[in-house]
């Protein structure tokens, strides 16, 4: 699609894999790894972002990869919030949670871009050629 030979190409999807990595090693901290349905809900919110990135790229349709990118900027929204009620309870520093909190941002800002993107442009990718 597009410009992208591969998912792993596109730079909110890069962004949404760190950010991911960033979770991970939060949510094993003591306090957090032992409240189960936060860390859970985390842990698939910040993984959701970049799976329906990845689906939505491998459908290979503007429309689809537009309705996926729409999920993924649900999900780090999802994340977002969940990133305040974990400052809320003490499980991460201030500088920690602004630091996540940034990074969510930036990927929710690179999805919405991507997706006015897609909209505008002729292509209406590869399943239609």
């Amino acid at each position: 699609m597009a410009t992208w030979k591969r998912f792993e190409d596109i730079e909110a999807w890069q962004m949404a894999r760190e950010f991911c990595k960033d979770v991970w090693r939060i949510i094993n901290y003591d306090g957090l790894s032992k409240d189960f349905k936060l860390r859970d809900q985390i842990n698939a919110s910040s993984g959701s972002v970049m799976d329906n990135i990845a689906e939505g790229f491998e459908r290979d349709g503007n429309k689809e990869f537009i309705y996926f990118l729409s999920i993924s900027k649900g999900s780090i929204g999802e994340s977002r919030s969940q990133l305040y009620r974990i400052a809320d309870r003490e499980y991460i520093t201030e500088e920690e949670f602004q630091d996540l909190k940034s990074k969510a941002e930036k990927i929710s800002g690179k999805i919405k871009n991507l997706m006015t993107y897609l909209g505008k442009s002729d292509l209406k990718g590869n399943k239609f050629k």
